[in-house]
């Protein structure tokens, strides 16, 4: 038989192929603790009595845009677990810890992609870390919530958390919307960076449904996942083009309608930040109190809030990472801990009135 003459036809751009550990590697180095598992466990139930109209306290996602420093971030989460048993009677409080961060064009794209903040891309070590830092978080009995991205990365963590989100970017994606109907814990679909709340709106309903995709099983074999639907899906209104906010009263009475039409719970959150705010860190004050005076009024269909916060206010570049300031954003702004701890406490004693 002649030899092949023609040209290579596969892998053309790609420089590298590294193989990664099993999720089942992973998971067997750093278990599940029985802490961790209650915590986890408690957060779901909670926040899916609150989805269903069993528990009337507003759930609040509170922490940073991203997580960049794990030593910054259990500071953080310490700080934060005291304040969630101080208001736990009208407030249920889940840390925001997110580790993959779309971009636009290009830049640092969270823990997990590149945990060395220096373009080594070691995701191997992100995984590790990422996990550790949730192990460590969920055993002070604070849950956790954080945004899925890739859809490999679910495998390796979702065992450690209690709530999860699909962004602007990606709620139109299939494969997002796919991998949210065999999600284990309930997930919130924000609107598109456009505004249109309907994409978010067509997510929640095709994540119920049931599908099949190619994806990896826990040893990290390429399989068929077939999924039974994920009830849990909710609407994140987080504001649109031209910074116009959508958290009014008009707005969430025309999401709530929206939802109504499709046969979904009229039931939603609003994000603080991002368009709502302007994308001006400070403004999510703004945010707050005024979603804190809906709900006060008797607006029972805003069931949570997000809000981006850190240690201390405001962000900073990653163009030296080793001058960076502790406890300072390497993403979004955000507002600072005694904002939050402010924010937290004020809305827990209007909303038990």
């Amino acid at each position: 038989m002649p030899q092949s003459t023609h040209k290579p036809l596969q892998d053309l751009r790609v420089a590298e192929t590294i193989p990664l550990m099993s999720p089942a590697d992973l998971v067997a180095q750093m278990p599940l603790t029985p802490e961790a598992a209650r915590t986890v466990e408690q957060g779901r139930d909670e926040v899916t009595r609150i989805l269903t109209g069993q528990d009337d306290r507003l759930l609040a996602v509170v922490g940073p845009c991203s997580i960049h420093d794990p030593k910054a971030a259990m500071e953080y989460a310490g700080r934060l677990a005291k304040v969630r048993k101080e208001v736990e009677k009208t407030i249920l409080v889940v840390m925001r810890v997110y580790f993959e961060k779309p971009r636009t064009t290009v830049g640092w794209k969270g823990l997990i992609n590149d945990p060395h903040l220096d373009g080594s891309l070691d995701i191997a070590t992100g995984l590790r870390m990422a996990r550790r830092l949730l192990l460590d978080i969920n055993a002070m009995g604070l849950p956790a919530g954080t945004e899925m991205l890739d859809p490999i990365t679910p495998q390796y963590i979702a065992d450690l958390i209690a709530w999860s989100a699909i962004g602007a970017r990606t709620t139109e994606s299939q494969t997002h919307r796919q991998m949210a109907s065999g999600l284990s814990m309930p997930v919130g679909f924000k609107n598109a960076t456009s505004g249109e709340v309907d994409i978010a709106v067509h997510a929640m309903l095709s994540a119920r449904g049931q599908h099949s995709f190619l994806g990896i099983d826990n040893d990290g074999k390429s399989c068929i996942i077939r999924t039974t639907g994920n009830p849990t899906g909710h609407l994140i209104l987080r504001g649109g083009a031209g910074n116009k906010p959508n958290y009014d009263p008009e707005n969430v009475a025309s999401a709530c309608a929206m939802l109504r039409k499709a046969g979904l719970p009229d039931l939603l959150m609003v994000d603080c930040s991002h368009a709502n705010a302007a994308k001006k860190f400070e403004r999510q004050e703004i945010v707050w109190n005024h979603v804190i005076d809906q709900r006060a009024t008797g607006e029972k269909s805003i069931i949570g809030m997000m809000v981006e916060s850190n240690l201390e206010e405001g962000n900073q570049s990653l163009d030296d990472p080793r001058k960076l300031k502790y406890g300072v954003s390497v993403t979004d702004p955000c507002i600072g801990w005694a904002k939050t701890e402010q924010l937290l406490h004020d809305a827990a004693k209007r909303l038990a009135k």
